[in-house]
This record gives structure tokens, C-alpha cells and sequence, in this order.
């Protein structure tokens, strides 16, 4: 694994163009093996994109976390936009305020407090960049950090900057790495209630959109069943390096860096603490929560539908049958598929199912292997393209409130999410 980190910070990481800043005024360049102290156990990374007016109440969430743990872990802001005139000049404005009280004003407590100028004139990100090269600036630095002082297994965190977290969020991510051979987790979250009824409501449902659909995977025994919220993310420096690291895409880098993630390891539930993002509207992102609570309360209404309960069924068959029978031919398992639904078996087909699982049959030397790779290309964006395959074709959405209301068919998941769903 060392030589895969290595390998990454020499090709792919993101060191010298951005540097890291300290509140000293210094620049921070990047360290190697062997060089002197102190480094951190921990690092938590928040790119900052316009966010002058709730960046500072995160770094002071987080500085009241336990003096001892802050410490030992380094805060890092990317304090990002893209270069003009891709990136509007008020946010660039607003950046640039974000960047004079981080130099001259702002200490929060946070002993290892550091950031990178991606905003001013010579800086900026490309044309084409967004959060997800953000994410990457400062988890790249993070990384080389960490394997510079030998703490391949210690944590790199994501947050963002209008999100809240509690005094337990250190201690609950430092307890979940001390165990040996964590890979990667996802904190628990609930959007913070805030704004107008209208925006309240929009969160709310789409909330229940997201656990409801985290339940469903979970029920079908999916291994890409958990949330993707970006600022519930972790994962350790060697599975960062083993996953060639951030994407760099504008929106939905959390979705597929956890894919990533869990086709390498295992992603699981850090217990102990709650984050809180903001449920703010928000048209800079084409998905994700602030572009489905702003148009929400452009239609006057939230999102009413969901997923029907019957599909996340059909993929439970079918992962099942893949399950418990690896030894029998595509033809066979196709129609096996058809059996159970046939929708399923054309969505199959129409991805090339027979051709690649006579390949993994032949490259696969245990019924295992031939499972986890199979699982690698039936992953999380296969998942939902044949969710929404079956929801096109033959299942339509149904109504948000009464899907919610069947989540307790999901084989017990309804006193799961009731214990973790405070606002819903």
C-alpha cells in the first residue's frame, strides 16, 4: 500500500499549484517521508465556495469538540471558484472576505487550522472544475500529511461549509479508525430545520426520499446500501490512494468516490454522532440537496413520489440469485431474471449482462472473487439505473407518504430509521 500512495502523490495528487496557508502566513508546501513534525491522526477537509457567512460557525461547531482531539487533526478550507467568467463575481467577493478573516481574524480553537487560496487571480479553479476538485485539493494535502508521518490508516474527513456537526464528532470518528481494518464510513446526518415552512417541508420529504432509499438497498442486500452526502464522508488515507482519490466532478463526486470506495473495501455506519447539514436552496448544482429543496419551493410543493417498494423487491431476487448461483451460465441466470420479472431480464440484456458474466466467470478463480466482481459491475450506478429501468417501464413512482409507511416491510429497517430520523 505504500507504494500505491507514493505512486499517487507523485502523478495524481494535487500539491503544488495550491498550497496550503497557515495563520501564520506561511506557506505550507508539500512534506515527504521522514520530514520533521508535528503531523496530524486526523484530517477534516471543507471547500468553501461563497460561504463567508456560515464557514465560521463550522470551524466553531468544530472547535468544540474535545481540546486533545483538535489537536491532532488538521482542518483544512478550500476556499475555491472557478476562473472568471465562470465564477461569479460576488462569490469571488465573498471568497476573498472568507480568505482576509482566515489570515488576519479567525482561530476558533482550532490549533491545526490551515486553508488553500483557490480564488484569487492566478488561482482559481478551471472553466471546468467544481466541489469535486475542491474535495481533491485539500484531501490530496491531507493525504501527503498523513503518510508522511506513516498514518496510512488514520482518517480523511469530508464536510462542508454549512454543515454543523456536535461535540461527539471527533471522538466518534477517531474511535471508529483506532479499530484495525476500517476501510471507509459515512456519518449519521439530519438536515437542519431552518428557513421558511416551504423550505422545511421540501427537506423533509426529501429526506424521507433519501432514507427511504437507503432502506430499500439495505433490504435488498445491496453493498452500495448507504446515504451520499458529502459531508458524512471518511475513509482512510490508503483507501484514498487505492481509489486514485477525489474525482473532479461539479456535483455527485460524494456518489461515485463512495462507489469507488465500496468496490475496493467496505463503506460502513460511524455511530456515536450526528452532522447537520443545511437545508438551504440552492441552483448551483444540477442534483444533490440544495438543487431538490430550491426547486421544491419553485413548484410550490415538495417532491410527493418515490421509488416503488416493488422494484427494490425485484433487486433483492435478483442479488440473490447471483448469490447462490455463481456456477450456472448467463443463459440460465437470464432466465432465471425473466422469472422473476421481465423488465429485469431486458434491463439486463440491454447492458450486456451474457457477454460480461461468462468474462467474470472465466477470470474469477473463487466463487468469491466471481461475487465481488460481479458486484463491481452491478454497482451503484448500475443499481439505480435499474431502478429507474423498472420505475420507466413497468413499476411508476408511488406516493412519498404511503412508500414511507411500507419501509417497515424492509425486514425490520422501520425501528432503525425511526431511531435515526429525529426530523421525519
Amino acid at each position: 500500500m505504500k507504494r500505491t500512495i507514493d505512486t499517487y502523490l507523485k502523478k495524481r495528487a494535487q500539491l503544488t499549484r495550491w498550497l496550503l496557508e497557515s495563520p501564520r502566513g506561511e506557506p505550507m508546501g508539500a512534506v515527504h517521508q521522514g520530514d520533521p513534525g508535528p503531523f496530524p491522526e486526523a484530517v477534516v477537509v471543507i471547500p468553501c465556495l461563497a460561504e463567508h457567512e456560515t464557514l465560521f460557525e463550522t470551524l466553531e461547531r468544530l472547535g468544540e469538540n474535545p481540546p486533545e482531539l483538535l489537536r491532532r487533526t488538521l482542518v483544512i478550507c478550500v476556499v475555491n471558484n472557478r476562473v472568471a467568467p465562470h465564477g461569479r463575481e460576488e462569490d469571488i467577493a465573498n471568497n476573498q472576505a472568507c480568505l482576509a478573516r482566515l489570515r488576519h481574524e479567525f482561530a476558533a480553537g482550532l490549533p491545526q487550522l490551515c486553508w488553500v487560496d483557490a480564488s484569487s487571480s492566478g488561482r482559481e479553479l478551471p472553466a471546468n472544475a467544481g466541489v469535486g476538485l475542491a474535495r481533491k485539493i485539500g484531501l490530496d494535502h491531507g493525504l501527503a500529511r498523513l503518510h508522511a508521518a506513516g498514518r496510512d490508516e488514520a482518517p480523511l474527513v469530508c464536510l462542508d461549509a454549512d454543515t454543523h456537526v456536535e461535540p461527539t464528532y471527533l471522538p466518534a470518528l477517531f474511535q471508529f479508525y483506532k479499530a484495525r481494518g476500517r476501510w471507509a464510513g459515512v456519518l449519521s446526518y439530519a438536515h437542519r430545520l431552518e428557513g421558511p415552512e416551504k423550505q422545511q417541508a421540501a427537506i423533509l420529504a426529501y429526506e424521507r426520499f433519501l432514507r427511504y432509499h437507503e432502506a430499500g438497498l439495505r433490504f435488498a442486500g445491496s453493498p452500495y446500501a448507504f446515504h451520499t452526502i458529502g459531508s458524512t464522508i471518511s475513509c482512510t488515507a490508503a483507501a484514498y490512494a487505492a481509489v486514485s482519490g477525489m474525482n473532479q466532478r461539479q456535483a455527485g463526486e460524494d456518489f461515485y468516490f463512495l462507489q469507488q470506495l465500496a468496490k475496493t473495501g467496505v463503506v460502513e455506519q460511524i455511530s456515536g454522532t450526528v452532522v447537520h447539514p443545511s437545508s438551504r436552496p440552492s441552483h448551483r448544482v444540477p442534483f444533490g440537496t440544495g438543487r431538490r429543496v430550491y426547486e421544491s419551493i419553485e413548484a410550490g410543493k415538495p417532491a410527493q413520489t418515490t421509488y416503488n417498494p416493488r422494484s427494490y423487491r425485484i433487486l433483492r431476487e435478483w442479488l440473490a440469485l447471483v448469490s447462490t448461483r455463481h456456477e450456472a451460465g448467463a443463459a440460465a441466470l437470464l432466465a432465471a431474471a425473466r422469472e422473476i420479472d421481465a423488465p429485469l431480464a431486458e434491463f439486463l440484456c440491454g447492458r450486456g449482462f451474457e457477454e460480461t458474466w461468462a468474462r467474470l466467470q472465466r477470470e474469477a478463480r473463487t466463487p468469491e472473487q466471481l461475487l465481488a466482481q460481479f458486484h463491481r459491475w452491478f454497482d451503484a450506478f448500475k443499481t439505480l439505473k435499474l431502478l429507474h429501468f423498472l420505475r420507466d417501464t413497468a413499476y411508476p413512482d408511488v406516493a412519498l407518504e404511503e412508500a414511507w409507511k411500507q419501509r417497515k416491510n424492509f425486514d425490520g429497517e422501520d425501528e432503525r430509521i425511526a431511531e435515526t430520523v429525529p426530523l421525519c
